[in-house]
């Protein structure tokens, strides 16, 4: 079976990204952790997840699940294509539905069983993918540059390194795309 692309895992519970690594690692190409939104946003670079499994509190007695609707529609500007899954151990209808509606993929309350957080990353994946196709390869390139060189403050040398290109190449890709 393929393995599935590689995934980032966004919870400020440690445990919690610890499990999800040992429970998908057999099935994921590799994973990315971040403790925060803020943490995992120089990571969204676009093209290189094929889903985000996404903690809806951060904050020690938040429970409204504010915090990772916020963090949704961020990756989702960021991202379009990148397809989402929501976790959180205060699940409630109603949050779940306004998730669904704002663009997550699925929803997933903690603790997991092991074989339905795989299902929704596998789904989440393939529906990733699936959005990719449609896109060009060119149109892809654009956009991770544009953002490396957003995430990196216009500094060309921090850009290409979080690209894994040479200046050089960095440059030569920015003239071919007008930027």
């Amino acid at each position: 079976m393929d393995r599935l692309p590689p995934l980032l895992i966004v919870d400020d519970d440690a445990d919690v990204r610890h499990a999800a690594r040992l429970a998908l690692g057999p099935y994921v190409e590799a994973s990315d952790a971040a403790a925060s939104p803020d943490q995992a946003d120089p990571l969204l670079v676009p093209g290189r997840y094929g889903c985000v499994l996404l903690d809806m509190n951060y904050v020690v007695g938040e429970r409204s699940g504010r915090e990772g609707m916020d963090a949704l529609a961020r990756i989702k500007a960021r991202d379009p294509s990148l397809s989402v899954v929501l976790m959180t151990a205060f699940g409630r209808v109603s949050l779940a539905v306004a998730a669904l509606k704002q663009g997550a993929h699925d929803f997933i309350l903690k603790p997991w069983r092991n074989q339905d957080l795989l299902a929704a990353v596998r789904s989440a994946s393939e529906a990733t993918r699936a959005a990719r196709a449609g896109q060009p390869l060119e149109s892809l390139e654009r956009d991770a540059i544009e953002q490396a060189l957003v995430d990196s403050g216009g500094n060309i040398a921090r850009a290409a390194a979080r690209l894994g290109l040479s200046r050089p190449a960095l440059y030569r890709r920015m003239a071919r795309h007008g930027l």
